[in-house]
């Protein structure tokens, strides 16, 4: 939900915090009623005490509790709310000891007053986590722009998929490049999270998109790309710049629908190509080879391999956010297991993104521990 910026309560924020909590629905919904609860139950408390029992403890966490959960004006009401009824058990109560009543009351109000600071500190933080998420979202669009519906004759989908409801950004990545070879695309996972990923996943796509233009083959391509890890990883410190790199397959379908499939892994998840009849290929590599940016460490020539990709065909590249996604129970989540014994012939690509999103769902229970980077191609039936 679109955060609205302003003094007054935004939804998505309290939605998200609560979404963070894991609290069931239910749990949810006593949270949002504790501080009316806890008024009620101090007037129930008092009445059905002896007269040196206090309420007043139930009467200071109502405004406290209200506080990170309501709007500034909710919060003054309850405050308010919760002064009135300590003053009304003051006064009912009139042979009370003054002094203790006096106590209990400023006790209240002090606690209202301070629960009202509070509030405003919630939503000055909140204020700026907006600020952070539309930075971010800004960020995202620029690294990881959606592409077009149909690229070089080919129809194209593409999905980001943060572990944390709140992220936005991470090392993921995934680029598609009609070029006059064909349509070539890359989907990678850089090494680390935080800036430094998004910075290297940056450097990744730049030079995917100038060598997919430029270089004649997929292997000229990913030496480019290991050059530009290179070059990165020698502005860094530390592990990092002994220690970055990133998996990645790059693909090439060129325009003649006869032509061949071409696959180069460096390290990453296996592609699957679901064929028109909703067969499931699983395009492991022949040669393995290590990811990119470890050229240091074991080099050969790269060699990518070719796989017969007829009309209609469904080419789906992911990370290992799919692959590494958990139960309970900590079974990893297997693609070809999941989505090889069913009919996947009358999805597009956006559908299947769709279900393979939603199988990975079903299968973590909604929670999954790294970020997912989607991208389906089909080439497009004949007549």
């Amino acid at each position: 939900m679109r955060v609205r910026r302003g003094g007054r309560v935004r939804t998505g924020d309290r939605e998200r915090r609560r979404r963070r909590s894991g609290m069931s629905p239910f749990g949810q919904r006593v949270v949002c009623w504790l501080p009316l609860i806890l008024l009620v139950a101090g007037l129930i408390f008092d009445s059905g005490t002896p007269e040196r029992y206090t309420a007043a403890p139930f009467f200071s966490a109502a405004p406290l509790v209200a506080a990170p959960l309501y709007s500034l004006r909710s919060t003054a009401v309850t405050a308010v709310a919760a002064v009135a009824a300590e003053t009304w058990v003051v006064t009912y109560h009139g042979g009370r000891d003054t002094n203790q009543s006096f106590t209990e009351g400023l006790t209240v109000l002090v606690v209202a007053i301070l629960a009202l600071g509070i509030n405003r500190v919630v939503r000055m933080s909140d204020a700026r986590l907006a600020s952070v998420r539309d930075v971010a979202e800004a960020a995202q669009r620029a690294v990881l722009p959606t592409p077009a519906e149909r690229i070089g004759g080919l129809a194209v989908a593409a999905r980001y998929v943060a572990a944390q409801a709140d992220a936005r950004i991470g090392g993921d990545l995934y680029a598609v490049q009609d070029t006059p070879h064909g349509v070539r695309l890359i989907v990678g996972d850089v090494r680390g999270k935080g800036l430094e990923a998004v910075e290297a996943a940056v450097i990744v796509i730049g030079a995917f998109r100038e060598a997919a233009e430029q270089e004649a083959s997929l292997e000229a391509v990913a030496g480019r790309l290991e050059r530009a890890l290179q070059r990165e990883g020698s502005r860094r410190e530390g592990l990092d710049q002994f220690e970055g790199f990133t998996t990645a397959v790059l693909a090439e379908l060129p325009s003649d629908e006869h032509a061949a499939l071409r696959v180069l892994n460096r390290g990453h998840p296996a592609p699957l190509l679901f064929a028109p009849n909703g067969e499931l290929c699983e395009l492991t590599p022949k040669s393995p080879a290590l990811p990119l940016g470890m050229s240091e460490v074991a080099g050969w020539p790269d060699r990518a391999d070719e796989t017969a990709c007829p009309a209609g065909s469904i080419l789906l590249l992911f990370t290992d956010g799919v692959t590494e996604a958990r139960n309970r129970d900590g079974v990893f989540y297997d693609p070809v297991a999941r989505l090889g014994g069913r009919v996947w012939s009358g999805l597009g690509p956006e559908a299947l993104l769709d279900a393979l999103v939603e199988d990975v769902a079903a299968h973590t229970g909604g929670e999954t521990a790294d970020d997912m980077a989607l991208l389906a191609v089909q080439r497009p039936m004949r007549g």
